[in-house]
């Protein structure tokens, strides 16, 4: 049923991959997806999958701070050496400060500018550059709000169920991926459109933020890619996943005793097409728009 669709989206959507270093040099990696909107580079994607540049920001400066202290007491010599030793002790440092940040937007040397983030709806938009059009071969159709029916066969594409690793390299201070990156293969997943979900006004007041729930998760990996019907229309863009208790409960046994667990059902979010398509239409950022 789907078959069409996916096809034409692995021609528009990519994975975007993002490195992190740590204060303790450990490392991981975080694997979304984005969608290429046209010919000039725009892309759109959710903007949670961008949180690591605050986090970064806000640890950067702890980090500054932390080492100011350290200098503060080495340099007071009216401390006596077995005191500035315990307020040494004393001191808290958070192993998992990131330090460095890299995002790889599905290929290399490429870096997202012109970011535009509505954050109340999960949103972001921005473009890529460098960026060569001959590599995108069809560009995507988006849903009108119009007429959204509830009960349609939609179709989630992103990079779950993914291994990538990175090391990082002192000598140039970058990230190096490993080579599965050139292999990600996109994963579908379908489910129904169910319905709409409101969230109330953006910060400014100028827009209403709507959610599309479809009957089936969205996975880790998902997140900021497309959500489709069976023409590769998109309906939406893959944001998180809530879920909820049925009101039934199951018995199991665990540390050798009987315990009830609450059943629940996972549901997929996604940012809603009206969203989508007026924040596009206010930054000046051309789509196609489906007929139907």
């Amino acid at each position: 049923m789907f078959a069409r669709a996916c096809r034409r989206a692995t021609c528009f959507t990519r994975p975007v991959v993002i490195s992190r270093r740590y204060f303790d040099r450990s490392t991981d990696c975080g694997c979304g997806a984005f969608v290429v909107i046209n010919d000039e580079g725009w892309i759109v994607t959710a903007a949670h999958l961008l949180s690591a540049h605050n986090r970064i920001q806000r640890d950067t400066e702890e980090i500054v701070e932390h080492y100011h202290t350290i200098h503060t007491i080495e340099q007071d010599e009216g401390i006596p050496p077995t005191e500035k030793y315990d307020r040494f002790k004393r001191l808290q440092e958070n192993p998992k400060w990131i330090t460095n940040l890299s995002y790889w937007w599905g290929m290399d040397g490429v870096q997202l500018t012109d970011i535009r983030p509505l954050p109340e709806g999960d949103l972001v938009l921005g473009r890529l550059s460098p960026f060569d059009r001959n590599a995108w071969p069809v560009y995507p159709v988006f849903k009108s709000p119009d007429d959204l029916g509830v009960g349609t066969a939609l179709c989630k594409i992103g990079y779950p169920f993914q291994r990538v690793n990175a090391m990082f390299r002192e000598a140039n201070n970058s990230f190096e991926l490993g080579p599965t990156v050139r292999t990600l293969a996109a994963f579908p997943l379908e489910g129904l459109y169910t319905r709409t979900l409101h969230a109330g006004k953006s910060a400014d007041g100028r827009y209403d933020i709507k959610f599309l729930e479809t009957s089936s998760p969205g996975l880790k990996g998902q997140s900021g890619g497309p959500i489709l019907d069976a023409n590769g229309t998109i309906w939406g863009v893959q944001s998180r996943t809530d879920n909820y208790a049925y009101g039934t409960v199951a018995r199991v046994e665990k540390d050798g005793r009987e315990v009830e667990e609450d059943q629940c059902i996972n549901l997929g979010i996604g940012i809603h097409p009206e969203l989508i398509v007026r924040f596009l239409q206010d930054n000046g950022v051309g789509f196609s728009l489906s007929d139907y």
